[in-house]
C-alpha cells in the first residue's frame, strides 16, 4: 500500500500543530508533568499507606494477608457474629495466624477496616500533596464559613524544638492512648491520622465520656496532648448517644462548629488541616450536609489541662 495515496501532503500524520502554538504545547507539557507527578505521589502514597496500615508498629514483616489467596466458601449455617477480638483487631497489628479460617463477617469486617485505613493513609495525603486546595471540597460539601470556624496561616505549622510544637506530647495521656503513637501524629506529622477506629476499639473513650457526661451533666472538656489546653466541647446541641455514634460511624471523635474552642483551633485554609494554635496537628475539616466536621485523632486530644 501505497502510505503517499493514504496520508497525502495535505493532510500529514501525525498531525502536527504550528510554531504559533507552541503556547498551547508548553501547557500540554505542564500537564504531562503534572500528571505524572500525581502518578509518582500515588505509587508513593500506596506504598507507605500499605506499610503503615500492615505494620506491627514493631518492624515485624508484612504479613501473609498480602500474599495469600483466600477463598472463603458460601456457609452451609447461619454465620456467626464476629467476636469482640475481630472487632477490636487493628490493621496497625498482625493478623491472626489462622486467618484463614476466619468467618465471612471477620473478614467482611477487614476489608471495611483496610478500606478506612488506606483512604487516611494514602488517599487523603495524596490530595494534599498533588493539590493544595481544600480537601473537603473533593467530598461534595464546601466549608461553611459563615460559622464560627477561624481559619490560621500555614506558618503555625512551621518547624519548631520538637516538630511542629515547642514540646514532647504530656506524660500521662487520658483514655489509655498511646503516648508514642500521639507524639508522632501530633508533633511529626501534616496528613497521617490514627488507626480507624483506634478510639473505640483500643481506649475508654466511650465509657469516660459516658460517666463524664453522666457525673455533670455537661460536655467533656478535650485537651491538647502537647500544651493541656482545651480544645473541644462536646457533646453541645446534641445528646451523647449522638456524638459517639458520629463518631463510630466516621472511625475518629468527630465534632461541630459548637464544639471547638476557637480561641485555641485553627483551620488551615489551604488543606482544612485543623491545628491547634501552638503547632499540634489534630485532624481535618471534612464537610458534610450538616456542615463542618472535624474529624480529629484522639490521641491529639487526650491531654490534661493546663500541664
Amino acid at each position: 500500500v501505497d502510505s503517499r495515496k493514504l496520508f497525502p501532503a495535505s493532510s500529514a500524520w501525525p498531525p502536527h500543530r504550528d510554531r504559533a502554538d507552541s503556547g498551547d504545547n508548553n501547557n500540554i507539557i505542564t500537564e504531562n508533568l503534572n500528571m505524572a507527578q500525581a502518578f509518582v505521589v500515588f505509587l508513593l502514597s500506596i506504598r507507605l499507606g500499605s506499610t503503615l496500615a500492615f505494620s506491627n508498629g514493631l518492624g515485624g514483616a508484612v504479613p501473609s494477608l498480602l500474599t495469600r489467596s483466600i477463598t472463603i466458601e458460601p456457609p452451609t449455617k447461619r454465620a456467626e457474629s464476629p467476636s469482640p477480638r475481630a472487632i477490636e483487631c487493628s490493621l496497625f497489628a498482625s493478623p491472626p495466624s489462622n486467618y484463614e479460617s476466619v468467618s465471612p463477617n471477620e473478614a467482611v469486617h477487614k476489608r471495611r477496616t483496610f478500606l478506612a485505613n488506606f483512604a487516611a493513609t494514602s488517599l487523603l495525603p495524596l490530595l494534599t500533596t498533588v493539590n493544595p486546595a481544600s480537601v473537603s471540597a473533593r467530598y461534595g460539601y464546601a466549608i461553611n464559613e459563615k460559622g464560627p470556624l477561624v481559619y490560621g496561616a500555614d506558618d503555625i505549622m512551621s518547624q519548631k524544638e520538637h516538630g511542629t510544637t515547642a514540646a514532647s506530647v504530656q506524660e500521662n495521656l487520658r483514655y489509655g492512648v498511646s503516648r508514642k503513637l500521639a507524639d508522632k501524629i501530633c508533633s511529626f506529622n501534616r496528613v497521617f491520622a490514627e488507626n480507624a477506629g483506634y478510639f473505640d476499639g483500643s481506649t475508654t473513650f466511650e465509657k469516660d465520656v459516658r460517666q463524664i457526661v453522666a457525673n455533670t451533666g455537661g460536655p467533656v472538656t478535650f485537651y491538647d496532648s502537647v500544651s493541656g489546653k482545651a480544645l473541644f466541647e462536646a457533646p453541645v446541641n446534641r445528646s451523647v448517644d449522638e456524638f459517639i455514634e458520629e463518631s463510630k460511624v466516621h472511625g475518629w471523635p468527630s465534632f461541630r462548629d459548637d464544639e471547638v474552642v476557637w480561641s485555641n483551633v485553627r483551620v488551615l485554609k489551604s488543606s482544612g488541616e485543623t491545628v491547634s494554635t501552638i503547632g499540634t496537628h489534630l485532624g481535618h475539616n471534612i464537610p458534610d450536609q450538616t456542615g463542618n466536621r472535624y474529624c480529629i485523632n484522639l490521641v491529639s486530644v487526650a491531654g490534661s489541662p493546663g500541664i
